[in-house]
C-alpha cells in the first residue's frame, strides 16, 4: 500500500509529466514516515521498475514510468468503479437518410483520414451512414455525458480549409464505429453521421428508412 501512496504523491507532485527534484527528507513530509523509511522506498520503487531516479548533489530527479503510470491506472480504475460503479449503456434508435453525399469527399481527405486512423484506430469506409434520430433518442442523446469526446483537427490541403469536428465511439448492430460532429452551432442534435470500418449500409443491409440501434456508453455518472 506505501508503494501506491508513494506514487501517488509523486504524480501530485509532477513526477508522470517531467522529473522533479526531491530529497529522501522533503519526500517524508508527503508519506509521514522517517527520512530513512522514505529513502528505503523510493529505493524499492526503482527496483521494480516503477520510477527512473537520477542522484544529483541536491537530492534526486525522479520520474514515473510507464509501469508506474500502469498502477497508477489500475488504481484509479478501482477507485472509478467504487464511486462511479459501471458505465451505463445507452441505447438509441433512428431512421436510415440519405445524407448531402459530401461524406466520400471528406472522410477521404488525408488530413482527417490519417487523424482516424490515429486517433479511432481504424481506417474509415470512405463515406457516412446518416441516421436520424426518433425524438425520445435524440433527446436522451443530448443529455447523454461523454467525456471521451476524440478532437480532430482542422487542417488546410493548400487550397481550402477543413474545419475540426469531434468523435466519439458507439456500437451500430454491434459494429464498432464512431460518430463525427463537425463543430458549428447550427449542426442538428438529432442527425448522427457515423464512420466505420467497413461499408455499414452493405455489410448491415440497410436502406432508407430502415431503423438501427446505436449504443453508446453514459458516463454523465462521473461528472
Amino acid at each position: 500500500m506505501h508503494r501506491i501512496n508513494s506514487l501517488k504523491h509523486l504524480a501530485l507532485l509532477g513526477a508522470l509529466k517531467r522529473p522533479v527534484k526531491i530529497s529522501s527528507s522533503e519526500f517524508t513530509k508527503y508519506t509521514s514516515t522517517s527520512s530513512k523509511t522514505a529513502a528505503r522506498t523510493l529505493k524499492q520503487l526503482e527496483e521494480e521498475g516503477l520510477i527512473k531516479r537520477n542522484i544529483i548533489p541536491e537530492g534526486q530527479m525522479i520520474s514515473i514510468t510507464d509501469e508506474g503510470r500502469t498502477w497508477l491506472e489500475r488504481e484509479y480504475s478501482d477507485y472509478k468503479h467504487i464511486f462511479c460503479g459501471d458505465e451505463k449503456k445507452v441505447e438509441l434508435y433512428g431512421n436510415v437518410i440519405t445524407g448531402l453525399g459530401e461524406g466520400q469527399y471528406y472522410i477521404a481527405q488525408e488530413g482527417y483520414r490519417s487523424q482516424f486512423e490515429e486517433k479511432l484506430d481504424f481506417v474509415p469506409y470512405p463515406g457516412t451512414l446518416n441516421v436520424r434520430l426518433t425524438d425520445h433518442s435524440a433527446d436522451v442523446q443530448k443529455n447523454t455525458g461523454r467525456k471521451d469526446m476524440i478532437q480532430i483537427s482542422g487542417f488546410t490541403n493548400g487550397q481550402r480549409t477543413f474545419g475540426s469536428c469531434n468523435c466519439y465511439f458507439v456500437e451500430i448492430e454491434g459494429i464498432r464505429a464512431a460518430v463525427v460532429t463537425p463543430e458549428r452551432s447550427h449542426y442538428p442534435h438529432d442527425l448522427l453521421e457515423i464512420i466505420a470500418p467497413v461499408h455499414l449500409r452493405e455489410t448491415l443491409k440497410l436502406k432508407d428508412g430502415d431503423e438501427v440501434k446505436i449504443t453508446i456508453e453514459d458516463r454523465s455518472a462521473c461528472e
